[in-house]
């Protein structure tokens, strides 16, 4: 029998803070005076006291260290039961959202994916457009420990290629959490400063800043406009562009960097091709756009340049409708969101390092085939490849590519249209954010979605975020029986 209290006690702690994270909005709330700030109050204090009575009753469950059980459960009930408590403010508020909108939105926040039910967005209190904001800086900050910890441990998707590459913390999976959340935070929050200030610098309002700065540095794409950054175009998308490739590359660099190690970033080899990716891709669009706007290389270069980067990064900003440029076009950006952005970032999709190991299985496999008698092993990062390392990388395209087909066809039988069943799936499971298509694109959203269609994606976006196997673990019969 699995014992349930160490779980129980780190999510409701971690519940209870949220609980406390939303008197932030209430404040806001306060100061412009719409009088929202009861539903925040009320949402704060169940939140606050639902969670601190869990972690009550689970602490004397918590003087050894997790199993692999126990961390499964952890990591997958964290996700699901914050997105939970995070939908309250949407449900007593302004918006007076029904549960299921409210929870998507919710969980959208959390997983950084950034779909959005809601429309009206430039008259919505402010309390509940920074609370939208806050949800997906905590879930990007929540995710690179995630990323660096848990999913490692649980040889996730290949992940445990990274379980001593950073960190010589030694010792239970808690203590290792709080040790490297510690030094990531402090680069995260000095990011999320940066970019608010620079946002600031180049014109936008105070609050407008800081609600974008949250979301540009978890990769979650929420924004106070309709128009998203169409309301702020210019020299605003090169500097979202410059943070958006911050926050999707690995942050562990980042605190290696700043140990003493000024080279670690651009030794990364995730960096290096991440950045290469972005350039052939930027440089195809751009090349497109010309066709479209002869005479606009600036214009073609920025919003090229903007919107690969907001889509490959999973952040989902849409700056125009580039449902209008043509199939080409749209078919590039419906790829590029299938690449992601590195591992142990806040950015999401299947991530550089697989590609990696992919390409060097299939160039392995050539070599083979051509010398039967040589001896090749792949390698990543001039280190051959584990097997089992292999095995999950492998297994994890042959799950993305089955879970995206399953969603589709979901999503196509509750009567959506094809693009739009699709590309629904694809920008759920891959964190990205818009769709394509007239319903759910960068014009739209998916508010008009029936309640079936919305809970699909949502667990589409739970699945996503924690790379499919962390959830699909522990739904098998041998996990319970372990």
């Amino acid at each position: 029998m699995i014992d349930l209290r160490p779980v129980g006690y780190v999510i409701g702690l971690l519940v209870a803070c949220l609980g406390l994270t939303m008197l932030i909005p209430l404040a806001v709330d306060i100061a412009e005076g719409r009088g929202h700030w009861p539903a925040f109050a009320e949402s704060a204090v169940l939140t606050f006291a639902i969670g601190g009575l869990t972690a009550l009753a689970c602490q004397n469950g918590t003087e050894e260290g997790l199993t692999l059980q126990q961390t499964f459960l952890l990591t997958t009930g964290v996700w699901a039961a914050l997105p939970l408590f995070g939908a309250l403010p949407f449900m007593l508020g302004a918006t007076e959202a029904s549960f299921t909108d409210a929870f998507f939105e919710a969980m959208s926040g959390m997983t950084t994916t950034g779909s959005t039910v809601f429309s009206g967005l430039d008259t919505l209190p402010r309390g509940i457009l920074l609370w939208r904001g806050i949800l997906q800086w905590l879930g990007g900050i929540g995710i690179i420990v995630v990323a660096m910890v848990f999913l490692p441990e649980l040889r996730v998707g290949g992940m445990q290629i990274f379980r001593s590459e950073a960190f010589e913390t030694m010792g239970k999976i808690l203590p290792r959490a709080t040790a490297i959340a510690a030094q990531i935070s402090v680069i995260y929050v000095a990011l999320t400063v940066a970019c608010a200030f620079t946002y600031l610098v180049l014109g936008m309002d105070p609050f407008d800043a800081t609600v974008h700065a949250l979301t540009t540095l978890s990769t979650g794409g929420f924004s106070t406009r309709d128009a998203s950054f169409g309301a702020f175009q210019g020299p605003m998308e090169y500097a979202a562009s410059v943070y958006m490739i911050l926050a999707a590359l690995p942050f562990v660099r980042f605190v290696q960097m700043l140990n003493g190690n000024r080279v670690a970033l651009f030794k990364d080899s995730q960096a290096q091709v991440f950045f290469l990716t972005i350039l052939a891709f930027v440089g195809v669009s751009f090349i497109a756009l010309l066709h479209i706007f002869p005479h606009h290389w600036e214009k073609s270069l920025r919003e090229a340049l903007f919107n690969i980067v907001s889509i490959m990064s999973g952040t989902g900003y849409a700056s125009v409708d580039y449902m209008a440029w043509g199939p080409f076009l749209i078919t590039i950006f419906f790829f590029v969101g299938l690449v992601g952005g590195c591992a142990g970032s806040t950015a999401c999709s299947i991530k550089i390092f697989r590609y990696q190991i992919l390409f060097a299985a299939i160039r392995t496999q050539i070599k083979r085939i051509h010398l039967p008698h040589g001896r090749f092993a792949p390698r990543f990062e001039g280190r051959p490849i584990p097997p089992d390392v292999m095995s999950s990388v492998m297994s994890f395209f042959v799950f993305f590519t089955v879970s995206l087909g399953l969603l589709s066809v979901g999503l196509a039988l509750t009567g959506l249209d094809f693009v739009t069943s699709i590309s629904g799936a694809a920008t759920a499971i891959a964190n990205i954010g818009p769709g394509l298509g007239e319903i759910i694109g960068p014009a739209g959203n998916f508010g008009p979605l029936n309640d079936t269609a919305k809970w699909m994606l949502s667990v589409g976006m739970l699945c996503g975020r924690l790379e499919l196997m962390a959830v699909y673990a522990i739904l098998t019969v041998q996990f319970w029986r372990a």
